[in-house]
């Protein structure tokens, strides 16, 4: 018993009892844990807070109906999207990828409301989301368009079109990365393979138009519709391409000579190295580097699906496609397929078929002309197409339109056989220089005798059209011009190309020519002068109409004036690239109309903007003789102001160059510019007024235009503020030039001669007159000059006049208080270098006939006269005048209060001159 009773304690089992819990046992595992919420207000809002529709659905509600197999739902899916995303454009860019990407699903829709949904859809897209946003999504984009155009059914392949042309008008750059495989899908819609019966393998397989019953249109007609788009398609990879020309009238690559915009340098930073020059071997904008090696560009690196029609090779295989399939679309639509139609009259569905065929075979030349070897191109393309391009094209060249015109009201220009269009609004000239552009391309120098006989077709055409007097658009001359030039390249001999000249004069001759015509035509009659003048270097055979042209340019302009300045630039582009070269008809006919294009008063020169007057400007070096009616105008344009004084310093340096005293080693031009006339042109251009203007001032009087003073017999008018700044800047460049001449004792004397005769006598001078006058005496007074007494006397009295205002102005009368500097420097400088002159001034100091007014004017003028440095030692010559006239204010003033001004005169005249310091220093004054 007590055995087992201690076996059973060792093991004792624990009763539970009912309604109380178990207790812990000692090796339990705690398995207790907290948590805590992370809040993500943004990701969380619930869909409520998203903005909806009408019909109260949001942007996701939307998209999800996108895949309901009800086309009814698609349909109103669509709508609400455009009325969400037109209310809320911000929900563009938080779901663009998935709005893009169902938008796209559904271009392959069997449901036609919906697909035309889509597109509707697409182009409200394409308004509100850039390029760049796109991009990202575009190869999605693509594969959908490319599905659809693939498509079985026809109504998507319609469709796809619709498409097509939205991506085109919005993103044509990123459309056209991906050409090859486009390009492709519009040969299928058109077209189907079949194995060739000439080849025996499989591996070159042939296409053909394929017709299809099922469509709701004709075959014609869906043709018409495919190739509107590729030709839309090329025409953007064209566009797109970094090296654009012009369609007709294209800048060769050889042609050195072409107008561009040059590189201006400033000479006078130049000189003070302030500004560098960089020269380039071949000069010019582009410059080029005189190198063997040559970088590989980066198409070179990729594969040729990447390159698209970049590479030669892909370009050429989609030429072997297409061409053929063109030619067929053409045989269809030519005259000899249509009904009973006699000759080569056109209907208008053909028409535009047949303007299509030929546009696409235009822009794929042009693609050809954009590689590097260029010459290999257009042999294999005269190789493979030329003969049936004379056989199928050339055979009714050239086509007229067959329907009639409805006039409503009588118009010269539609009576016209040239402006007739047809209801779609393609013209048949266009056409047929169309047709002409590409069938020159494929002639050539060597090939010359084998291709004369449609060459001679094509020129005879070409000249009627430009004959017949009908009034021709910018794109209908910019072809013919293209194709004009192109003859004259191939056949290169004056008996061919007159008539081709004269044909374009005929056409430039015109009256109220478009303005974009005008320019096409200067641009064309530029560029033939300017490979006639790099010929004509070995063989001296110029173009009659060409000289004839160009001998009627400086009338044009000079009868153009401010109506149009843009062609009034192009005009003194073209006369100033042929007088730098010596043009002897133009250079005389711009002698005859110097006179008009220089007019002071409505010149070509006034009446344009500045860089066009920098042009005109720079022109007067050219011109053969400078007479001095023409030496007049110029003075006139110099002060008029109508031109900026740095274009007025530039015209009187051109003039200084064509003088005698530029300092030429050799005689450079005969008698230019005659030595009276050029002194006659700086003196005018020196006094800024003419002889008129001068006599109109004499019966001014008062104030606020003239500044008086009882002690001077000279009255200053005094002028606008930009008027004297200008005149200030003209007279330094003046004082330059004059003191530039190497006999400047006779030129002092011819100076001196000028102001006795035109100015002394005078009673009211210009304020800028006068001191143009003492900045130029001071410029060119030396010691063997001898100053005539009448001179003295009439600088003497200008100096007084012009201190006198100076020291009257109003400290609140901005605008004359800038001339102050100026007009002080230059009388000082006067005084200080002619004794006389301050003698003859302080002897007219006659205080006793002045009002007491001027007193104190003229105690500050004698304070600051003797307070000055460089007049101290004439001050001190003339101590007994100073002393009389102060003794004279003195006498004036007895008896009364002695004010502080006199006070002031007292003790100046005591410091510098009753003690006559030994070594006077110069004294800044300020007034």
């Amino acid at each position: 018993m007590t055995k087992k009773r201690k076996r059973q304690e060792d093991f004792q089992k624990v009763k539970l009892k009912v309604g109380k819990k178990k207790p812990k046992l000692e090796n339990a595992t705690d398995t207790t844990f907290k948590t805590k919420a992370i809040h993500i207000p943004e990701q969380l809002k619930e869909d409520g807070v998203l903005p909806t529709q009408n019909r109260k659905l949001n942007i996701k509600d939307l998209l999800s109906q996108m895949h309901h197999y009800s086309p009814g739902v698609k349909h109103n899916a669509l709508l609400g999207l455009k009325e969400l995303l037109s209310q809320y454009p911000f929900v563009i860019d938080a779901h663009l990828s998935s709005i893009i990407s169902e938008v796209a699903a559904v271009f392959t829709d069997k449901d036609s409301s919906v697909r035309g949904a889509a597109v509707h859809l697409l182009q409200f897209l394409a308004s509100k989301i850039r390029a760049e946003q796109i991009a990202p999504f575009f190869p999605l984009v693509s594969a959908h368009l490319s599905s659809a155009m693939t498509h079985i059914s026809e109504g998507i392949q319609e469709d796809s079109l619709k498409v097509l042309d939205v991506l085109l008008e919005a993103y044509p750059a990123l459309l056209t990365d991906r050409s090859i495989i486009l390009l492709k899908n519009f040969v299928e819609l058109i077209s189907h393979q079949q194995l060739s019966k000439r080849l025996k393998s499989r591996d070159k397989l042939s296409w053909m138009l394929s017709v299809n019953p099922n469509r709701r249109v004709t075959s014609q007609q869906w043709r018409l519709n495919v190739l509107t788009r590729l030709k839309k398609f090329l025409q953007a990879v064209v566009d797109g391409s970094s090296d654009t020309e012009d369609e007709g009238l294209q800048e060769q690559k050889d042609n050195s000579h072409s107008v561009r915009n040059p590189i201006y340098i400033s000479w006078k930073l130049h000189a003070n190295n302030q500004q560098h020059i960089q020269l380039f071997e071949s000069g010019g904008l582009r410059p080029k580097i005189n190198s063997s090696f040559r970088l590989r560009s980066l198409t070179s690196v990729m594969d040729s699906a990447e390159k698209g029609l970049s590479s030669a090779e892909n370009l050429k295989g989609f030429i072997e496609i297409i061409i053929p399939l063109l030619i067929e679309c053409w045989i269809e639509a030519s005259p000899a397929q249509s009904a009973p139609i006699l000759g080569n009259l056109l209907e208008s569905e053909s028409q535009q078929l047949m303007h299509q065929v030929l546009s696409i075979i235009h822009l794929l030349w042009k693609l050809t002309k954009r590689h590097d070897e260029t010459y290999k191109m257009e042999l294999w393309l005269r190789m493979n197409y030329l003969v049936d391009f004379k056989h199928h094209f050339m055979r009714h060249f050239p086509y007229s339109l067959q329907d009639t015109v409805k006039h409503k009201k009588k118009d010269p220009c539609k009576s016209n056989r040239n402006c007739m269009k047809s209801s779609n609004n393609i013209d048949h000239l266009l056409l047929n220089l169309t047709l002409c552009d590409i069938m020159v391309s494929l002639a050539s120098t060597s090939t010359l005798q084998t291709d004369s006989g449609w060459l001679d077709m094509i020129r005879k055409f070409v000249t009627d059209t430009l004959q017949d007097g009908s009034k021709l658009n910018s794109k209908q001359v910019n072809r013919l011009l293209g194709v004009t030039w192109r003859l004259m390249q191939i056949q290169q001999n004056k008996v061919t190309t007159e008539p081709l000249i004269k044909a374009v004069y005929t056409l430039y001759q015109q009256r109220n020519l478009l303005f974009p015509v005008r320019t096409l035509l200067l641009k064309f009659f530029s560029r033939v002068y300017q490979k006639e003048d790099l010929r004509t270097q070995r063989i001296r055979s110029r173009s009659k109409v060409l000289s004839r042209w160009l001998a009627g340019l400086p009338q044009q302009l000079a009868l153009l004036g401010m109506r149009n300045p843009e062609l009034s630039n192009q005009l003194i582009d073209i006369i100033h690239s042929a007088a730098s070269r010596s043009n002897k008809e133009l250079l005389q006919s711009l002698q005859a109309t110097a006179a008009r294009i220089y007019d002071p008063l409505e010149g070509t020169l006034v009446l344009l903007p500045a860089e066009a007057q920098r042009r005109l400007v720079q022109l007067v070096y050219f011109l053969p003789c400078l007479p001095a009616s023409l030496l007049a105008c110029l003075s006139r344009c110099c002060i008029m102001g109508r031109m900026s004084s740095d274009l007025a310093a530039t015209l009187i340096g051109i003039l200084h160059m064509r003088s005698s005293f530029a300092g030429w080693k050799c005689q450079v031009q005969d008698n230019s510019v005659n030595d009276v006339d050029y002194f006659s042109f700086l003196f005018s251009t020196l006094i800024g007024f003419s002889r008129e203007e001068l006599t109109s001032l004499q019966g001014i009087r008062g104030k606020p235009h003239i500044s008086q003073t009882q002690l001077s017999p000279i009255r200053l008018y005094l002028t606008d503020l930009d008027q004297f700044l200008h005149h200030w800047a003209v007279t330094e460049v003046i004082c330059h030039s004059l003191s530039t001449i190497p006999s400047q004792s006779q030129c002092f004397d011819i100076l001196q001669t000028g102001i006795c005769k035109y100015l002394v006598g005078l009673v009211v001078i210009p304020d800028s007159t006068a001191g143009s006058v003492l900045c130029a005496i001071n410029k060119l007074l030396d010691q063997a000059c001898i100053i005539s007494e009448n001179l003295h006397r009439f600088l003497a009295s200008c100096c007084y006049s012009l201190l006198y205002f100076l020291l009257t102005i109003d400290r609140e009368d901005a605008e004359h208080l800038q001339k102050r500097d100026m007009l002080w420097r230059s009388c000082i400088s006067a005084l200080a270098l002619l004794p006389r002159l301050l003698r003859l001034m302080l002897q007219s100091l006659q205080v006793s006939r002045i009002c007491r007014e001027e007193l104190p004017v003229v105690a500050q003028l004698l304070r600051l006269l003797m307070q000055h440095g460089q007049l101290r030692s004439h001050m001190i010559t003339n101590e007994f005048l100073v002393q009389q006239i102060i003794k004279d204010i003195m006498t004036l003033k007895s008896g009364e209060v002695q004010e502080q001004w006199l006070t002031d005169l007292h003790y100046c005249f005591n410091i510098y001159l009753a003690s006559q310091p030994q070594t006077p220093g110069p004294i800044n004054t300020v007034y």
